[in-house]
């Protein structure tokens, strides 16, 4: 009877230890924001690489593409050979990309030459500073 008592026991134990292993090789979901500037099609493919595998790992984490500068060029119709990897990313991974509307107004791009779902933020760098000032991660795109 003490045998089997501390069979269960040990049973019982062993699966708490798996149940808290579990629990805890998940990461927690985060907030990240990139900072695009470039119109470089390695730091393009490397932005949208970044958030599959962040949405990968954790599908409720957040992603935000905020883009001035050169970077506008990932979202502008014409200039963009990743539509469909910023669709998907939009689309089935949830992520956000923002242009600045400074960024758009000295490069004379109109809202009408956006990819679908971007969005606009007055400033670029004030959103990701808006951003970091509520506890986001910062991740500066290049190479």
């Amino acid at each position: 009877m003490k045998l089997l008592s501390a069979l269960v026991g040990i049973m019982g134990l062993s699966i708490l230890a798996i149940a808290v292993n579990a629990q805890t090789s998940q990461p927690h979901p985060y907030k990240v924001v990139f900072d695009l500037t470039s119109s470089d099609p390695i730091d393009q493919q490397a932005v949208i690489r970044w958030i599959n595998e962040v949405k990968a790992v954790n599908p409720r984490t957040e992603t935000e593409v905020v883009m001035y500068g050169r970077g506008l060029d990932l979202v502008v119709v014409g200039k963009t050979s990743r539509a469909a990897d910023v669709a998907k990313a939009v689309g089935e991974l949830r992520a956000h990309f923002l242009v600045c509307a400074i960024a758009m107004k000295n490069q004379q791009v109109d809202k009408s030459q956006l990819l679908p779902d971007v969005e606009i933020v007055p400033d670029g760098i004030g959103e990701i500073v808006a951003r970091q000032s509520a506890g986001w991660g910062y991740i500066k795109v290049g190479h």
